[in-house]
């Protein structure tokens, strides 16, 4: 499968820590395709990997934003100095002491990772630093207002990830709500590892959470604890500044720091990924109430084929959408017809949180 990928441009750094090494065994790897953003027409993007369901490293995306030229480490510890900031579920620290600690970061003493940091929620004050939206990162139905209240989210997600040296996300996942997941890299270097969807039987996965893997380590791998581990075709890639990796509904990823590192991440919904998001939040809304489960069902299903309609017009008959107006707002199909997110703080919140 993608075999025929080209040399990925970065290669990823070996473990320096021999008790991480011990006992354990080095997993071979395939790259992830990589292209040239500035070459790369969005809706070759929707056809060639987004509806295609295969995993991508974008180069050359957001040069505009001002975090590419302005976030570092330093810049965040001057900006907010004490500031509690999230770290993980249920973990704030002051982010000038979160940032001394990912600094101090190595693979023998990782520091903390920062994955929950919602940038509407928590740091609006970061949102005119990542304007205008990547393109390749539009949320699409996501951002449509026929979206329930729960699940409308036109910044998609949008949220901040930091690490150090040794740090890494907290456990090989694929996104829920099958989602597509999208990685934007601003500062630092940061290794990715994928798994295609068929390749789950041998990936480990939780009972309680079938999403996430009890893989500890993709890249030394314990195979006397998970022998079938090795019958699971690995890919990587590294992202640089000004990188992105999509990563498609159900491919199963884990990120660790290289360097310092700072980045950030959102999720796509359309009709490529629909219909298995209208099963996972029906079944999890039925787990509450079979009612709710019934109405959810019901309206995102009526809800998909108005959406996909409104879309085909766009594309089919773009002079109409123009004109008749609702299309676009309804069904946004392209960062060039939606309003963009990031110029004031939206009043939403995760679920959950």
């Amino acid at each position: 499968m993608y075999s025929q990928f080209p040399a990925d441009q970065g290669q990823p750094t070996p473990e320096t820590s021999s008790a991480a090494q011990a006992g354990r065994t080095r997993a071979p790897w395939l790259p992830i395709e990589r292209v040239d953003g500035t070459r790369l027409e969005y809706d070759e993007f929707l056809a060639r990997y987004m509806h295609a369901g295969r995993p991508v490293v974008i180069s050359n995306v957001a040069s505009e934003w001002a975090a590419m030229h302005q976030w570092t480490p330093e810049h965040f510890k001057q900006r907010f100095g004490s500031k509690p900031v999230a770290i993980a579920y249920g973990r704030d620290m002051p982010f000038d002491q979160f940032i001394d600690e990912v600094v101090a970061s190595s693979p023998e003493k990782p520091g903390p990772y920062m994955y929950r940091s919602f940038l509407h929620e928590v740091l609006p004050e970061l949102l005119p630093d990542v304007i205008p939206q990547n393109k390749f990162a539009f949320p699409r139905r996501y951002a449509s207002p026929l979206m329930p209240e729960k699940w409308r989210r036109p910044d998609g997600y949008l949220k901040l990830l930091i690490g150090g040296i040794g740090s890494k996300f907290p456990v090989m996942h694929f996104d829920g709500e099958n989602a597509h997941a999208v990685i934007t890299q601003i500062y630092g270097d940061k290794e990715f590892i994928v798994y295609a969807p068929e390749d789950t039987p041998y990936l480990y996965a939780k009972k309680a959470f079938p999403n996430h893997s009890v893989v500890d380590d993709p890249v030394m791998q314990d195979l006397e604890r998970f022998p079938l581990l090795a019958q699971a075709t690995q890919y990587r890639t590294v992202l640089k500044p000004g990188d992105m990796v999509f990563v498609p509904a159900k491919w199963w990823h884990v990120a660790r720091a290289l360097s310092t590192s700072i980045s950030v991440c959102s999720n796509i919904l359309d009709g490529s990924n629909w219909d298995d998001y209208v099963e996972e939040v029906a079944v999890a809304e039925a787990g509450t109430s079979p009612k709710r489960g019934k109405a959810i069902r019901r309206y995102l299903t009526a809800a998909g084929r108005v959406l996909a309609k409104l879309e085909s017009m766009q594309y089919n008959s773009p002079a109409l959408a123009r004109a008749l107006v609702l299309p676009r707002v309804l069904a946004p199909v392209s960062a060039e017809v939606a309003p963009e997110p990031s110029r004031t703080q939206l009043q939403i919140r995760i679920p959950g949180s």
